[in-house]
């Protein structure tokens, strides 16, 4: 196996400029009304005004009515005045320029012609705990850039693409449909009649995804790590863990996705498998030729990926101006068409999303979730339903934010996430957040978190759920999910 260090994809990702596709700030979503504030009264607790200091961690600065936390003293429960029955706290803003960690980019030959790409941050932080960051279906190691710069501080972060996404894309067509002088005849790569035979048995399925991750803590990062996984991520995050406990020591959920795939796996359904003739092996049959050009030509238009980041982020103020970029370039790769087909065919994993966190529940694999509230496709209910079946897995649901809180809020998931690290580091000496108080763990608790981005405050709701969530909380998180995301449509 070959680690290389790189800093560009290999040469058969075709990319169309950046500029081409550029849509103005906020991907055009910039002018849409901003979220409806929430009431709340401050009470002036100091008047000296201050900054958060980067170099000396131990300090507490008062601001204009809020006390302003510096990193490690945030994390260790310097309390902020509640007002009423709402505590503001201010969080740091996003390093930028020098003060961000760099990212330095790799290729790893897992197998022949199969190279997955991967970036990485902080690694000179020898003692420091490794994190694992794993992307949902379509983007890639990009939608974690805000993480790397800012965890790779005081981590050492890794994150990659899956094998047929991202910059993870095959280098040679897997089923080449040749003319004479050996030239493709097509414009899409796999939609020849015989594959390759390092493409004979490649399907594209959460059974591979979890694989690669294995034998890339394994083979690349060589320690164990902490797993933080978006939507498909997610549950590639909990498969591994429930398969290889020894390599994750805990798991955090953004907005994962609780099933993956539509057909039987031969391996656990051997009969029911048979009756469907095709499981996303290369070649692709004729009638899946046809139906995935039709399909791809829609789903890969730049005015279907606009409407959907549109969708799926509440904030439209947000910048999404480089990962619709970045999307868009992944779908000019002419092997990006069949590599979707493939996924779109390939068989459920060997367990399912619920057995994974049992497994990792018994084993005792710590777990911890972060949901954008107004997410339309993963909505919180499916959170919750994880916090029912492992009540000491802290559930923070943060609004507004949608699919990606990653992305939409990084401060606020940094923040968050830094605190659970050190929380399961010091081996709970140092509380999670929001858990300075004993009776939060059982009933929850709601704050306002606020940080500074570009030059204005932002304000956004944090709600940690306790370890008993009644009926009613149930219910008032679907209903102000489906307000919530009427808001969002009607923008």
């Amino acid at each position: 196996m070959e680690v290389v260090s790189c800093s560009h994809s290999c040469s058969a990702l075709h990319q169309t400029p950046r500029s081409a596709w550029r849509r103005g700030s906020g991907l055009g979503l910039g002018h849409a009304k901003p979220p409806r504030p929430r009431r709340s009264v401050i009470l002036c607790v100091g008047t000296t005004s201050g900054t958060s200091n980067q170099g000396d961690s131990s300090k507490v600065h008062s601001t204009q009515g809020f006390y302003v936390s510096d990193m490690d003293a945030t994390l260790q429960g310097i309390p902020s005045r509640k007002v009423g029955e709402v505590e503001k706290v201010m969080i740091q803003s996003l390093p930028e320029g020098p003060d961000s960690s760099p990212i330095s980019t790799g290729l790893w030959e897992w197998k022949p012609k199969l190279t997955v790409y991967y970036e990485r941050s902080g690694t000179e932080n020898s003692k420091a705990p490794a994190v694992l960051f794993l992307p949902g279906f379509g983007v890639g190691t990009f939608h974690f850039e805000k993480q790397l710069k800012d965890l790779g501080r005081d981590h050492k972060v890794w994150t990659l693409d899956f094998l047929g996404q991202g910059m993870s894309l095959p280098c040679e067509d897997p089923a080449p449909s040749s003319i004479a002088g050996g030239q493709s005849e097509e414009a899409f790569w796999g939609f020849g009649q015989d594959s390759q035979p390092w493409a004979e048995e490649l399907v594209y399925s959460v059974d591979l995804w979890q694989n690669q991750v294995q034998h890339f803590i394994e083979e690349v990062i060589r320690e164990p790590v902490y797993i933080v996984g978006n939507s498909l991520g997610g549950f590639v995050a909990m498969y591994l863990a429930a398969s290889s406990p020894h390599l994750v020591k805990g798991v955090t959920l953004l907005n994962a996705t609780p099933f993956w795939g539509f057909f039987p796996n031969p391996a656990t359904s051997p009969q029911l498998s048979k009756l469907f003739p095709w499981s996303g092996t290369f070649p692709l049959p004729s009638f899946v030729r046809k139906l995935t050009e039709a399909v791809w030509q829609k789903i890969s238009d730049p005015r279907s990926i606009h409407d959907i980041l549109k969708q799926v982020y509440a904030d439209h103020s947000t910048n999404v101006d480089k990962v619709f970029s970045r999307i868009v370039e992944i779908t000019q790769h002419p092997a990006a068409a069949a590599s979707f087909a493939s996924i779109m065919f390939a068989p459920r994993g060997q367990i399912s999303f619920q057995e994974a966190v049992s497994r990792c529940q018994s084993q005792g694999v710590p777990i911890s979730l972060m949901y954008g509230r107004e997410d339309p496709w993963v909505r919180p209910i499916w959170g919750i339903k994880v916090k029912q079946q492992v009540p000491e897995a802290p559930y923070y649901e943060i609004s507004p934010a949608g699919h990606c809180p990653h992305d939409e809020v990084p401060e606020v998931i940094n923040y968050l996430l830094r605190g659970w690290l050190k929380n399961l580091e010091s081996e709970g000496s140092i509380d999670l957040p929001f858990l300075e108080e004993p009776s939060y763990a059982e009933h929850g608790v709601s704050k306002e978190l606020e940080f500074v981005r570009e030059g204005s405050r932002k304000s956004v709701s944090v709600r940690l759920y306790g370890s008993k969530i009644s009926l009613w909380s149930q219910l008032s998180s679907f209903f102000n999910t489906r307000v919530s995301n009427s808001r969002v449509v009607s923008r």
